[in-house]
């Protein structure tokens, strides 16, 4: 059993302590935090030992009536790997601890490429993690479009990718960017830092990114044009997408039109959270013209990575698990592509409602 410590567990870190919780293979050693804040009272209530980050130690919690048993690093000590899931640039600074106590390391995609051996996308280059001492879980959106481009590039070879992505103003709980009223395009410079992210994973990818902020806390979405080595059929493309786990072709006769109603329908899914671990493809987007690709996706931001770190744990842990097997395991032990109506498939029932 694989003993994974949680160092943050703010938006990212409470999703990834719940997945390793199901994982037959793993448990929580433990979650670090900053502050007694409502993330460190959940963590209790969940029976997560808590350990403390911050520069009070546990006096701050013992305040708040709640009992840190001891730092982070005495949970570094305890952990077979550390899953490091603190606020962007806050990651590198950890970096020393890990090495110190010589346990391998996960971090987030708000680090640098710098801070681990490999950049991490189980469907791409899991096996390029296998052994490492650290590893970095890339972005939201740099995972959703490797997730993307892995089939794409084995079954027919890409040529150029070019991709403007729309994405969300901020997380719901993320407060200190709101309100905002306004459209942006995020960064001005082309390309955006998307493209050379998604090059750590597809070093050879030829790839041009644009980013776009809106004022929304649903999801980010994706307008993707792939000029493929080869010329399929839409209908082929539709169904090689619809075979990979991770990727959800959102049906047509789902009503679905937008990000709001992937996460209503999540919801009404059982997911936790509402959580939308897929790359979310609208079937219907999928258009092909010649050797070019086009499609529309949504990735949820506060998700889909967390499936990406269940399998690094594993890759860098040297354990016997191939890319398949611990892509299947996770997701079978998380609910990954389950609950949802895949493309081709009808609904057991579509049942109107007062506004249609």
């Amino acid at each position: 059993m694989l003993h994974v410590g949680i160092n943050g567990f703010g938006t990212i870190g409470k999703r990834v302590a719940d997945a390793v919780c199901v994982q037959p293979d793993m448990t929580v050693a433990g979650v670090a935090k900053r502050s007694p804040n409502f993330e460190a009272t959940i963590a209790v209530d969940r029976g997560y030992d808590l350990f403390a980050a911050g520069e009070g130690g546990a006096d701050p919690f013992e305040a708040a009536g709640l009992d840190a048993i001891g730092t982070v690093g005495d949970l570094v000590a305890a952990s077979d790997v550390v899953v490091d899931a603190t606020p962007g640039g806050v990651g590198a600074t950890n970096a020393a601890l890990y090495a110190d106590h010589d346990t391998p390391a996960i971090f987030q995609g708000g680090e640098t490429p710098t801070v681990a051996e490999v950049s991490f996308v189980a469907r791409a280059n899991y096996d390029a993690a296998v052994g490492a001492d650290t590893a970095r879980v890339v972005s939201c959106n740099t995972t959703g479009l490797s997730r993307l481009f892995a089939p794409l590039e084995a079954a027919y070879g890409i040529e150029k990718a070019r991709i403007t992505l729309v994405r969300r103003g901020g997380d719901p709980g993320q407060t200190g960017r709101g309100p905002i009223n306004d459209t942006l395009p995020d960064p001005v410079e082309i390309p955006s830092h998307h493209g050379p992210d998604v090059q750590t994973v597809f070093p050879d990818l030829a790839i041009d990114t644009m980013g776009m902020t809106v004022p929304t806390t649903q999801m980010h979405t994706h307008s993707v044009n792939v000029t493929l080595q080869s010329a399929p059929d839409a209908a082929a493309v539709r169904e090689l997408l619809a075979d990979e786990s991770r990727l959800f072709l959102v049906p047509e006769t789902l009503g679905i039109d937008g990000a709001g109603k992937l996460k209503e329908y999540t919801r009404d899914a059982g997911r936790p959270r509402g959580d939308v671990w897929e790359n979310c493809i609208w079937a219907e987007s999928v258009t092909v013209e010649g050797r070019d690709l086009y499609l529309f996706q949504a990735i949820h931001q506060e998700a889909d990575v967390v499936p990406e770190n269940i399998d690094a744990v594993r890759a860098l842990s040297e354990r016997t698990a191939s890319a398949a097997q611990s892509i299947r395991r996770t997701d079978e032990a998380l609910g990954v592509g389950e609950g949802l109506v895949q493309h081709g498939a009808e609904p057991a029932s579509v049942e109107g409602t007062a506004d249609d």
